[in-house]
């Protein structure tokens, strides 16, 4: 069931609507088989899946809490490690891990037959398994107590808002809202709309769209010139970004109509000036719990700089891994991972030398150069991100970098790779436009002075009303295009 799908625009308000009607007693009864039938429209079998987590995860966090020892803690939890991560791995790595070892063997043998096994990835298991595994450890550590209602834990690993893509919650965020009686607030279901309406325009307008001229070269790359590669990369990074926080934001607005506020997963990560900036702005809560439960354990900063490079080495690489099971994702990941490293050895430098030639890197013409140039590398860098394979992104590379021309034939090849016409440049030009005036957007309100608060209001369920007729009018035209997509993230 997908965010923008009919089926999710009748089961969200059916939802809603129950919750407000039911006791608080009944509340969570109804969320926990609202989110096992959300999770089971895609595969009623998943529900198996979950259920192993579920349980591993709530026995051993209570054997954990109760044990005497602190073996018989470690012991617990490295059962319910295996088990979680095991699941994980074998659904989602295994075919990877198979078709590197005959990658290998054939180094050696030319004549081995292909291993074919085609594990189907569960939707939505990385997440919820890091949720699962943030919990017991939190548990492990002493941080949180573990929960006995076996209800409430199976409603924090399913919450179906979030369950799919995130945002990655903690217990200590999402646990007591979801047994906290929730009062009907008028406030909740503005903020709430608002969230939706941002996360659908996101996705339905802005990713979708720029998925029509990505789509278009990336299944054509070796006839595709280099601007129009670049071009394509550059507009694949908005498209991602678009897609994945559209869906957080719609996550954000669904659980916000019940009274639950979920973790911010972006913070405008495009107007970044350092890829450090970046990544701290882009999937915000998965980049907290890699540091919170692998970065800090290997030692974090606290041991020497070669020790830290290595240590971001190694949570990029990881990070990249848990994007998908390709050496693309790898790469980027250790690409990035560089980046970061080098960004830190030359912070204190960089900032001397500028202060030497009296450059303020506060300045908003600056700031805007800064900014260009890391979505130029950014950009480049996605090619590993949107390439299904190393031979792909080898390509996209190849003809990025060689095949450059001039003239005006060569920005109508430019234009016929990317399958752009002089309507659809209109079209994308007022997206692009649009695109920057929804980070302008309010969606939370401010404590404010009460005329203004009440402009502001006033002004903010104009864009609201626009804001639905807009949505309606431009997915309802990207739907009969046939160009209306799932959302990236969930085969994450």
């Amino acid at each position: 069931m997908n965010f923008n799908s009919l089926e999710f625009l009748i089961f969200l308000p059916a939802v809603v609507l129950l919750y407000w009607i039911l006791p608080h007693r009944g509340r969570w009864i109804l969320l926990l088989i609202a989110s096992y039938i959300f999770y089971m429209s895609w595969n009623i079998w998943l529900i198996v899946l979950i259920m192993i987590t579920t349980v591993t995860a709530y026995g051993f966090a209570i054997a954990i809490e109760r044990a005497e020892s602190l073996k018989l803690k470690k012991l617990y939890l490295a059962f319910t490690l295996i088990i979680c991560l095991g699941l994980l791995v074998f659904f989602k790595y295994v075919n990877f891990i198979l078709e590197s070892a005959v990658g290998v063997i054939r180094l050696f043998n030319t004549e081995q037959d292909d291993i074919i096994l085609n594990v189907i990835l569960p939707v939505g298991i990385s997440f919820y398994t890091f949720q699962t595994l943030s919990y017991v450890i939190d548990v492990y550590r002493g941080d949180f107590k573990a929960e006995k209602h076996f209800g409430y834990f199976a409603l924090y690993v399913s919450y179906f808002p979030q369950l799919v893509a995130g945002p990655i919650e903690r217990p200590q965020n999402l646990l007591p809202q979801l047994r906290e009686e929730h009062k009907f607030d008028e406030n909740d279901i503005r903020a709430g709309g608002k969230w939706l309406l941002s996360g659908f325009f996101r996705k339905c307008v802005v990713a979708d769209f720029c998925g029509i001229f990505v789509n278009k070269v990336y299944a054509d790359l070796g006839n595709s010139n280099g601007l129009a590669v670049f071009v394509a990369s550059a507009l694949f990074l908005v498209q991602i970004y678009n897609d994945f926080a559209g869906y957080s934001e719609i996550a954000l607005g669904a659980a916000r109509l019940m009274g639950v506020k979920l973790s911010k997963n972006f913070d405008k990560p495009l107007t970044s000036t350092s890829y450090t900036e970046f990544f701290r702005r882009w999937h915000i809560t998965l980049n907290q719990w890699f540091m919170q439960y692998v970065y800090i354990p290997l030692g974090g900063n606290r041991k020497g700089k070669a020790l830290k490079i290595l240590n971001t080495l190694i949570v990029f690489a990881l990070c990249g891994l848990w994007h998908g099971a390709s050496w693309t994702f790898v790469l980027w990941g250790v690409t990035a991972g560089i980046m970061v490293s080098v960004e830190a050895l030359l912070r204190k430098p960089f900032a001397k030398m500028c202060e030497k030639a009296k450059i303020d890197l506060e300045n908003p013409l600056v700031k805007l150069v800064r900014q260009i140039v890391l979505y130029v590398f950014s950009a480049a860098s996605c090619i590993l991100f949107r390439a299904q394979n190393i031979a792909e992104a080898g390509v996209a590379f190849r003809q990025m970098f060689t095949a450059w021309g001039a003239g005006e034939s060569y920005v109508s090849q430019t234009m016929s790779a990317l399958g752009i016409d002089a309507f659809q440049i209109v079209q994308l030009a007022i997206f692009i436009v649009a695109m920057i005036l929804i980070y302008r957007l309010p969606l939370e309100n401010k404590s404010e002075s009460l005329p203004l608060a009440r402009e502001r209001e006033a002004a903010g369920i104009s864009v609201f009303v626009y804001g639905i007729i807009a949505i309606m009018l431009c997915w309802l035209g990207l739907l009969a295009m046939g160009d209306a997509s799932v959302f990236q993230y969930f085969q994450f």
